[in-house]
């Protein structure tokens, strides 16, 4: 059964409809207070951050005051990344982190993702139990006067999240001499990303770094990584970085312009890590990641598996298979090693550590050779279309008649109104072929 509220990644919509309102995000609140009150342990703190969105100064506020309506103490940070949220709710020992985002969404969307206090996002388990709150009447939920909760805004979340990833690498590691075009896509990474590469010593080009409240993810970040390639090749940069609005993905170039997305990027770690000893398992992939990943890695006799698409999904198989990396194609990346969730900037202060000894990116990045893939997004009023006959039998007959040359995938998206449309081959016809037969019958 389909969670009401709660999707792949936390809860996402459109500012001022269905779930993205004041009126529901006091619900959340009071909802998500309450759950971890009834675990009736003695400290009830949560701690809040954002991405850059003007929406988010009308949603914390109805957010905030939901929690303390239950009687819950709240810490907020003002724009972060979203690990650095987890990683503080982890530090700090509070009940829940909450991040206020729509990751790489436009600015008119917004919403949450919820952590515990291990720094993991909840559980679908969880998740079912806080929405039986959200719908409860708020009359037994709301506290006594005298046990309202307090607020307090802390002004060094990014420095205490600077602090825990630089403990992860050696003291005398430095970045002198490399020169990185960085693009904070206008979002939560604004701060803490070009402060930590130019205190390492780097030399930083620093773009989409200006956010106004309505140009976060705007033709800018891991979306448009055609910024980053120019850039490169412009200011004859060593390597180019690109992060989304809340800094959970990363996508990179090499000194030539070549992109490199997540596969090669979780290529090269797993590479690296195995050679290190520091690899635990093997990779944890999607149904997305290239073919080409996998028989990479099975030529390195790295085990490799996938789950769905979500870097939850990729969590939770990581944490069942005892592994430390795994990811998505997309850029979220999980260093098992340092993070519970995907990370942009430890991904970047990882890649970066393995360049220190004057290699090049295209050197160290272009680690096989993918099959070639498209991806399509259809845009529709209705995801539940992919579940209807005419899409079931395209789809069907669109693998048969790729055969064993490739693949096909369709899937709802879990974020957006769009139903995606994946098929890889060396077949290019074939490829396209495939696809407008599914288009077609959406």
């Amino acid at each position: 059964m389909r969670n009401k509220y709660f999707g792949t990644d936390g809860i996402r919509g459109t500012v001022n409809k269905g779930n993205i309102t004041g009126e529901k995000f006091f619900k959340f609140g009071l909802a998500s207070s309450n759950y971890f009150k009834n675990l009736k342990k003695a400290k009830q703190v949560a701690i809040i951050a954002k991405d850059t969105r003007l929406s988010g100064y009308t949603l914390e506020p109805a957010l905030v005051s939901g929690l303390v309506s239950g009687g819950m103490h709240v810490f907020t940070l003002g724009p972060l990344p979203t690990n650095g949220l987890a990683m503080l709710t982890k530090s700090m020992k509070a009940n829940m982190g909450i991040m206020i985002t729509a990751s790489h969404n436009p600015f008119h969307d917004n919403g949450l993702k919820l952590f515990g206090p291990d720094g993991l996002k909840l559980s679908n388990k969880i998740e079912k139990k806080i929405e039986k709150l959200i719908d409860a009447k708020n009359t037994k939920q709301l506290t006594n006067p005298k046990l309202l909760g307090r607020v307090k805004r802390l002004e060094d979340g990014n420095d205490k999240y600077i602090k825990i990833i630089r403990k992860n690498f050696p003291k005398n590691f430095n970045l002198k001499g490399t020169k990185i075009v960085l693009d904070c896509a206008n979002g939560a990474g604004y701060k803490a990303a070009p402060r930590l590469l130019k205190d390492l010593g780097a030399k930083v080009i620093s773009l989409a770094v200006r956010p106004n409240g309505f140009n976060i993810n705007e033709k800018c970040g891991s979306m448009y990584p055609e910024n980053i390639k120019k850039a490169v090749r412009k200011f004859k940069a060593h390597i180019g970085i690109a992060f989304d609005g809340d800094a959970d993905r990363i996508i990179m170039c090499d000194e030539s312009g070549k992109v490199i997305n997540g596969d090669q990027i979780i290529a090269m770690l797993a590479k690296r890590w195995k050679s290190k000893k520091i690899l635990k398992g093997g990779v944890i992939g999607t149904l997305m990641s290239n073919y080409g990943l996998e028989k990479y890695l099975k030529s390195e006799n790295i085990k490799f598996y996938r789950s769905k698409v979500g870097d939850r999904y990729v969590k939770e198989k990581m944490k069942k298979l005892n592994f430390n990396l795994g990811g998505e194609q997309s850029g979220h990346i999980i260093l098992g090693k340092f993070a519970t969730t995907g990370d942009g900037l430890m991904v970047a202060l990882e890649v970066l550590f393995s360049l220190r000894k004057k290699k090049k990116a295209s050197d160290l990045l272009n680690v096989f050779k993918p099959l070639p893939q498209v991806l399509e997004n259809v845009n529709v009023r209705d995801k539940n279309l992919v579940d209807k006959n005419k899409c079931k039998v395209a789809i069907r007959n669109a693998n048969k008649i790729m055969g064993r040359k490739g693949r096909v995938l369709v899937r709802k998206s879990g974020t957006e109104p769009k139903i995606r449309i994946m098929a890889e081959s060396n077949d290019k016809k074939l490829v396209q072929k495939c696809i407008k037969m599914i288009k077609q019958s959406i």
